[in-house]
């Protein structure tokens, strides 16, 4: 058996075969900053991984000759071919083998594609909305278009179909956050864990504002959460280097009656409502624009109206998808017990 690791201080590669490493990247083909990722690819050898630091690149590795990386993208959202962005997460789901994201030091995701046709083609999209690093980040295992991210003082929730914005979002903590993930058998449930030694866990059937349990751990910072596949375990590992072992109970680890359907609802609801904010955003700009062409100054006041004016429209149309979506879902439960 064997590992691969990053040593923090140099962003260099090892493979290991017991305690002596059997291959090391060469320090001028690895990363120049502390390494801070690394996933194994699916792949036929199984031998392939990639990592991200924040020197603003990816690399691409196969651990049986790790002299150089097969592959390298430049963290660059201005096409001019120099970092401009420091990696910090990654997330790839093996059944889109192409398609990968980053999380940077700078609060912004990268959506990007490994087989496009050039370098600047390859960042796809990009998500800002965070205030600092994107500590965790990871795609809905029942919903992968949907992803969470932690970062700051909130996790978000993302949709791949918006991009100006999360379609939903914690309050903000006193303390900042520094990890989390999805439940692997809930699809409503993720777990996020603070610098203050809290775990919480969030229940989307259950409530939205606030966690459904908030458990302090330990004295000391939580920085990293990892569950068992069955979802019924979880370890959380602190600042000082203990590891503690949490049995969750059935009500967090067994699939709810109805929740994967009960999610696609809430997803899809909110996902309208950021829609109907987004479009009536850029309809006011383009009011706004032609109406300065024309020479007409606007005043604050009819600035502050038309925002008090959008917020109300939107509001409304919120409520309303709310009150027809819950007037679908009572006739399907009337109609299951008859």
């Amino acid at each position: 058996n064997f590992l691969t690791v990053g040593d923090l201080s140099s962003g260099i590669n090892a493979e290991y075969g017991g305690s002596q490493p059997i291959e090391v990247s060469a320090i001028s083909n690895s990363h120049s900053d502390p390494l801070y990722k690394c996933i194994f690819l699916t792949s036929k050898t199984g031998t392939e991984c990639f990592t991200t630091s924040t020197d603003g690149q990816v690399l691409w590795w196969d651990i049986r000759k790790m002299a150089e990386p097969t592959e390298t993208l430049v963290l660059d959202i201005t096409k001019k071919g120099k970092p401009t962005l420091g990696g910090i997460s990654l997330e790839y789901e093996p059944t889109m083998p192409t398609k990968f994201m980053v999380g940077t030091e700078q609060g912004i995701v990268l959506s990007c594609n490994r087989k496009a046709k050039t370098p600047a083609e390859r960042i796809v999209a990009n998500f800002s909305g965070h205030y600092g690093p994107v500590y965790a980040l990871q795609r809905n295992p029942f919903f992968p278009k949907n992803f969470l991210t932690v970062g700051d003082w909130t996790a978000r929730i993302w949709s791949e179909d918006l991009r100006e914005s999360s379609i939903m979002w914690t309050k903000f903590h006193k303390s900042y956050l520094t990890d989390g993930c999805w439940s692997p058998v809930r699809p409503a449930v993720f777990f996020t864990s603070r610098m203050d030694g809290c775990l919480d866990v969030w229940d989307y059937m259950f409530k939205q504002n606030d966690p459904t349990l908030s458990l302090q751990v330990c004295d000391d910072a939580l920085n990293c959460l990892r569950i068992q596949d069955h979802g019924s375990l979880m370890a959380c590992g602190s600042h000082s280097g203990n590891v503690t072992l949490l049995e969750l109970s059935e009500s967090l680890s067994q699939q709810q009656r109805n929740e994967k359907a009960s999610v696609t609802q809430i997803f899809e609801r909110e996902t309208k409502r950021e829609k109907i904010l987004e479009s009536r955003y850029r309809e006011m700009k383009l009011k706004e624009r032609a109406k300065s062409q024309q020479g007409e100054d606007k005043s604050g006041e009819d600035d502050e109206e038309n925002a008090e004016e959008l917020i109300e429209e939107a509001d409304k149309n919120f409520w309303f998808t709310v009150e027809q979506e819950k007037i679908g879902i009572e006739k399907k439960e009337k109609e299951a017990e008859q």
